[in-house]
């Protein structure tokens, strides 16, 4: 029998990921995509540019923008014009993003357990110590 492949397996898991968040948070009018990567950044660190977003989840230029627009037209985030340099925004989340924020977390929280519950927990430390070894190894 054929070892399943590690990267096909962590594709299979992120896509089913994704696709059950974006239907859990799709009342909240968060799509999919990893937005809730987006608001969650920026409600821990309230005046990032986008280039600094960007950087920081390590997605592309273009998905940035187009996320930061869709939660802009939720209602999640507004931008302001830097001061420093006018060719850059700022990104703020909004009253109703501070106060989604608790909500947010908690879905988030039970997602991973749902996700993990097969797992005793030394499975899981285990686990996220053997991801976090691979990840550390491709930022060289």
């Amino acid at each position: 029998m054929k070892k399943p492949s590690i990267g096909k397996m962590l594709s299979y898991i992120h896509r089913f990921n994704q696709k059950e968040l974006a239907s859990i948070l799709k009342p909240f009018d968060i799509g999919g995509g990893g937005h809730h990567n987006y608001l969650k950044a920026i409600l821990s660190n309230p005046g990032l540019n986008q280039d600094q977003l960007t950087n920081e989840l390590k997605f592309d230029k273009a998905t940035t923008t187009r996320c930061v627009k869709q939660l802009e037209e939720a209602g999640y985030v507004y931008r302001s014009v830097d001061s420093s340099d006018r060719r850059s925004y700022l990104l703020y989340p909004t009253q109703k993003a501070k106060d989604f924020e608790p909500v947010l977390k908690r879905i988030l929280d039970e997602f991973s357990l749902q996700m993990t519950n097969c797992l005793s927990e030394s499975d899981k430390q285990q686990f996220a110590d053997l991801l976090k070894k691979i990840y550390d190894s491709k930022q060289g």
